[in-house]
């Protein structure tokens, strides 16, 4: 039992529980036996945060049943290391230098000190902006669905977009909300604050920190949060723009909404599609270029330590810069006058490798099972799944059965991570001290 299998296992036992939770009869709002499929995707959708669906959450599932989902987005959004550290602290129990190095995999930290603040962190950060997000999304709730209902839809899209599981109890997710500047903004803060990362976030409160109590050292940002920042407002400002032009002139998207909306909703799209899920458009019908860019930036996903998916955006800039430093004759590859080391290199190309390969094999499996389906909407229902966004062009009701399944397997090594993922297959990396003589071949 490897350290990988065991974080395999916890979210395959939490899946396993959300499935039995959600067929249940008191989970569904006509009391019926919930069907073994629909119940495994939904459980695993909200377990690896991803938001796709097969069924409508707010009128398919009871209240209990709504309930069970957001436990389950909760808990797979914070992560199953993050779960069992946090309950070993409840109770006082020691770490063992097995049990450190499993959090520090799973959440991809530098280092193994100070692990159990980094979980303690991790739960005060996501409480406290799920709270403030409750709070602010009242204002846009309770006066359109009173009280008891306000108070229902606002905490659940408020834990739902933090976690960027991107499930609504809307049947058309946010468009009845398009125009709506404060619900947009608040969602778009929530998503983005919680796929930028944990320690992003604290390396900035202990700034503000420092500058309130004005002391004299400076605190110096890491390349970590210096890379996940640039990267990720360059990719928000990217896609506005991308979005804006591309779907301006479609009459289906933007092209009948006035230019603040148009802008607006090009925003929250740039935002989403950043392993979100929310969407105030209708996908199905934006052009196909709209399409194959939200595929793009879906693959590219959020920053580490944060509650999304897909290759990370620290991973696409290592590679960017790795290309760079190709085509200007480097050896090195720098960022922010500091060299990245030669393991982070390999470790981006791997995820890179591991990444495409897992969707072109989803594709072409699910190509077999759904033949009738159209390509790129194929494309997208497998990326959308695997870098655990949840946006859809709504074909994944009418999957088959197989489909479906290789879907709830792709979401699920999109969650662990492919790196981990692998990790569980192979087992533990055998170091050889052997070295053999280096010899050029063609590349390119």
């Amino acid at each position: 039992m490897t350290i990988p299998r065991t974080i395999c296992l916890g979210f395959l036992t939490m899946i396993t529980i959300g499935t039995f939770l959600l067929i249940l009869p008191i989970s569904t709002q006509d009391g019926t036996w919930t069907d073994l499929i629909t119940a495994l995707f939904t459980a695993t959708s909200a377990v690896c945060v991803t938001g796709l669906a097969v069924v409508d959450t707010g009128s398919y599932f009871s209240g209990v049943g709504q309930v069970f989902v957001l436990a389950l987005f909760q808990l797979g959004g914070l992560g199953y290391m993050t779960i069992t550290t946090f309950m070993l602290l409840l109770v006082r129990r020691r770490f063992n230098l097995r049990h450190k190095i499993a959090i520090q995999q799973a959440l991809d930290l530098p280092g193994l000190e100070k692990s159990t603040f980094v979980i303690r962190s991790i739960i005060a950060t996501a409480l406290l902006f799920e709270l403030t997000g409750f709070f602010l999304l009242l204002l846009v709730f309770v006066p359109e669905h009173g009280w008891n209902q306000g108070l229902w839809l606002a905490l659940f899209h408020s834990i739902s977009a933090w976690n960027n599981a991107g499930f609504s109890l809307f049947a058309d997710s946010l468009m009845g909300y398009q125009s709506s500047i404060l619900l947009i903004g608040i969602i778009s803060g929530l998503i983005i604050l919680g796929g930028i990362g944990q320690p992003v976030i604290f390396e900035v409160y202990l700034w503000l920190r420092d500058r309130v109590m004005n002391k004299h050292e400076k605190l110096t940002f890491s390349l970590n949060l210096k890379v996940a920042t640039s990267t990720t407002l360059f990719l928000l400002i990217l896609g506005t723009i991308a979005f804006f032009f591309v779907e301006v002139n479609n009459p289906e998207t933007l092209g009948e909404l006035s230019l603040q909306n148009q802008v607006l909703n090009a925003w929250f799209q740039s935002v989403t599609t950043r392993t979100a899920g929310f969407n105030a458009i209708d996908l199905g019908k934006m052009t196909a270029a709209g399409l194959f860019m939200t595929i793009a930036f879906m693959f590219i996903g959020a920053s580490p330590g944060g509650t999304g998916g897909g290759i990370k955006t620290t991973t696409f800039r290592v590679l960017v810069s790795c290309t760079k430093a190709m085509l200007q004759g480097k050896e090195e590859v720098y960022l922010y006058e500091r060299q990245v080391p030669l393991n982070l290199i390999l470790k981006a190309m791997a995820v890179l490798v591991g990444s495409v390969g897992t969707v072109i094999l989803a594709t072409i499996l699910i190509a077999i099972a759904d033949p009738q389906v159209d390509f790129i909407q194929l494309l997208f229902e497998v990326v959308s799944a695997f870098a655990t966004v949840g946006l859809s062009t709504g074909i994944t009701a009418s999957l088959s059965a197989w489909g479906k399944l290789i879907l709830v397997g792709t979401m699920f090594i999109g969650r662990v991570g492919i790196l981990v993922f692998m990790g569980t297959l192979l087992g533990d990396p055998r170091p050889s001290h052997i070295r053999y003589p280096e010899e050029n071949l063609l590349v390119g």
